[in-house]
């Protein structure tokens, strides 16, 4: 037997049972245990198909069920998911396939060579063995009685929403698709319609984009390098555009003049704004309408939407940008470009960043064509040529609305030293760049220091840049203004050292599990001086979390003066994972170890480093520091919020340790 429609387009190998393609093998992981059980599989029909209808529930109207928005389930009725359980996961699997096709035909051109996801790679080119591993309905029986059996509900921890992680190619993505509104909650309590996430196109292409955008934007082992902040903001934008792009450019969508038509949440929470965005990916700059009720978004949006840095409130900033873009240039341009631009862009992005990659990508596949309606397009947005960010971990980047000057304008020449705030030395290697133009092209405003810490770049268009930011490997970033409005101009800097910075050569020589180097949040990245952080998992075990620790290795002795945690979560988690309760320990030897700080992180620490003092004599003499996640932020405690629709039931995440002092007299190992 054969699904021959599936099988035509090579998504199923001829007399396929289940759904497990090239692309894609999806399945229900209704008890969330990332395995498919013999019953979880999804088997072809009588005659040989996947043809099984969708069965429309009938509730109670204040749920807001209709024949255009049909609900899939009765989040009050166990097993009710069994009904059209084989029918959603034959739609994923459609979606799934679809937009793998979509990806990597051109102008896109995510292909087995860019790293695409496929089982086998028939052109020999990139790594195979990763088809999506796609969950539908994942855990809709993991609610559990007094007696901790399941009783045919999803728990808290899996509903009202999706995801996807995607380690570096050749390891297979995950993809799960959650059932959509909480049980035991009123459409009042809860806003979502009682949906199969999976049926929403809009839901599947989201996530599948995350998996574009990690495998392109990656350090050189393949590992994605989108940050917390910019880069992941972006992350969720990409996945936003891309599936919007699809939907309207076959007909699915429209999109006129009129702003405010193209909702995230037209399926689940139709007619509903401010749910899963605050507005609509089509808001002009200044114009105010139901679904654009802040009138469109521009850079100094950033960390405002939410009142704190958020990826996804974040990321509608960068979405609508795009959908400008999208609309100045053209669907198929606009695809070339912005997917062109991931493969050129540094590791962990700004918004600035991916902007001057959009401008090199135009440079490269259209002959630089469209560079004066990019320009107009970003400058629009606050993205204009003296805005300014440091880097991808910069929560205050400065907005402009300047187009470039003119290029035959007066240019000045900036020059100075670089040196060791407490030794006095010159530091060899530092890095000198203004922001927004600082992506690694040709025209980068950037310089570096030689064997006397001295540094000049030339070539600076008269202005004022916000973001002027001098750095090297083991020292803390310093930023200031420049004014650019003699010939030539002079500014000095003197860093700080971080002593438990990696590029400064500290090591992590021990951590608690599990290991999610592979998506981009392992344990060195507690000490990369990037908003990368390390990530773990909250392990409960009675309600209380399991402690995880991880353990630094500086490289000498150091009399500790400070040190500096950011307690944020990472890795795609949201804010409840962030550490709440901590421990800080040294050691001379890595065997012996002194309390030199703990205490409770709250809300207010989260995207900043706190400055903790060492204890009595627990900073003398420290070769070693150990910190310890005890428990994760989740609201009112994990034993009475947990299981949850909160991250840190599930993942504890610290952003970044660092150690300052001096060198211990005497003392060297």
């Amino acid at each position: 037997m054969t699904d021959t429609p599936r099988t035509a387009l090579g998504w199923l190998p001829a007399g396929a049972t289940t759904l497990a393609g090239n692309n894609s093998h999806t399945y229900t992981d209704v008890n969330d245990d990332d395995a498919a059980q013999p019953d979880e599989e999804v088997p072809a029909d009588a005659t040989g198909n996947w043809n099984y209808p969708f069965t429309p529930f009938a509730l109670d109207p204040s749920f807001g069920c209709s024949a255009s928005f049909p609900c899939g389930w009765d989040p009050d009725t166990p097993f009710s998911w069994q009904v059209n359980r084989k029918q959603g996961s034959t739609q994923v699997f459609t979606y799934v396939n679809l937009f793998h096709d979509h990806l990597a035909a051109a102008p896109i051109g995510f292909t087995e060579a860019a790293g695409n996801f496929q089982d086998v790679n028939a052109s020999g080119q990139g790594l195979g063995g990763d088809a999506v591993d796609t969950q539908n309905d994942d855990g809709a029986n993991t609610a559990l009685d007094a007696q901790g059996n399941p009783i045919g509900l999803p728990d808290g921890n899996h509903v009202d929403n999706a995801n996807m992680g995607t380690p570096a190619d050749g390891q297979a993505p995950v993809m799960q698709m959650y059932l959509v509104h909480q049980p035991g909650t009123t459409a009042d309590e809860d806003p979502y319609l009682p949906v199969q996430g999976g049926d929403d196109a809009l839901t599947v292409y989201h996530e599948y984009t995350h998996g574009l955008s990690n495998r392109l934007v990656v350090d050189a082992l393949g590992n994605s390098t989108l940050g917390n902040f910019q880069a992941g903001a972006m992350g969720e934008a990409w996945s936003d555009w891309y599936a919007f792009d699809k939907l309207v450019g076959d007909g699915f969508l429209t999109d006129t003049a009129v702003p405010g038509e193209l909702n995230l949440d037209v399926y689940w929470a139709p007619g509903k704004v401010g749910v899963t965005r605050t507005e609509s990916i089509d808001c002009p700059v200044g114009v105010v309408s139901d679904f654009c009720p802040n009138g469109g978004y521009t850079y100094g949006a950033y960390g405002q939407i939410f009142g704190v840095p958020e990826v996804h409130a974040d990321g509608e900033i960068w979405a609508q940008t795009l959908w400008d873009l999208r609309g100045a240039l053209g669907q198929s341009l606009a695809e070339s470009l912005v997917t062109r631009a991931m493969e050129l862009s540094p590791s962990n992005p700004s918004f600035l960043d991916e902007r001057n990659a959009i401008l090199q990508a135009d440079l490269v596949v259209n002959g630089g064509a469209a560079h004066d309606a990019i320009w107009q397009v970003f400058a629009n947005r606050g993205m204009g040529f003296f805005a300014a960010a440091a880097n991808g971990d910069d929560t205050h980047p400065v907005e402009d609305f300047s187009l470039p000057p003119a290029a035959n304008g007066p240019k000045a020449t900036l020059v100075g030293q670089i040196t060791d705030v407490q030794t006095g030395r010159p530091i060899r290697g530092a890095v000198v760049a203004f922001g927004g133009h600082a992506s690694g092209f040709a025209d980068d405003l950037a310089g570096a220091t030689g064997r006397f810490g001295l540094y000049a770049i030339r070539g600076i268009p008269f202005g004022t840049y916000p973001g002027v930011a001098a750095g090297a490997a083991g020292y803390d970033t310093q930023t200031v203004t420049v004014t650019a409005d003699r010939r030539l101009l002079a500014r000095s800097f003197r860093l700080v050292r971080d002593w438990a910075a990696g590029p400064g050569g500290a090591s992590v020589t021990a951590f608690d599990g599990p290991d999610f180097t592979p998506f981009g949040c392992g344990p060195d990245k507690a000490i990369d001086q990037t908003g990368n952080g390390w990530g773990s998992t909250t392990d409960l075990v009675g309600g209380a979390a399991t402690p995880k620790s991880i353990t630094i290795r500086l490289p000498r002795d150091i009399d500790v003066t400070s040190f500096g945690v950011n307690p944020s979560n990472t890795c795609g988690d949201g804010g409840s994972a962030s550490t709440g309760g901590y421990r800080l320990e040294t050691s001379r030897d890595g065997r012996r170890w002194s309390v030199a700080s703990e205490g409770t992180f709250t809300a207010a620490n989260r995207n900043t480093l706190n400055i903790l003092a060492p204890s009595g004599r627990s900073g003398r003499g420290v070769r070693y520091v150990r910190f310890w996640m005890l428990t994760p932020q989740v609201p009112g405690g994990t034993a009475a919020s947990c299981p949850g629709a909160f991250s840190g039931c599930d993942f504890m995440d610290m952003t970044e340790l660092e150690v300052y002092g001096s060198p211990a007299r005497g003392r060297d190992r």
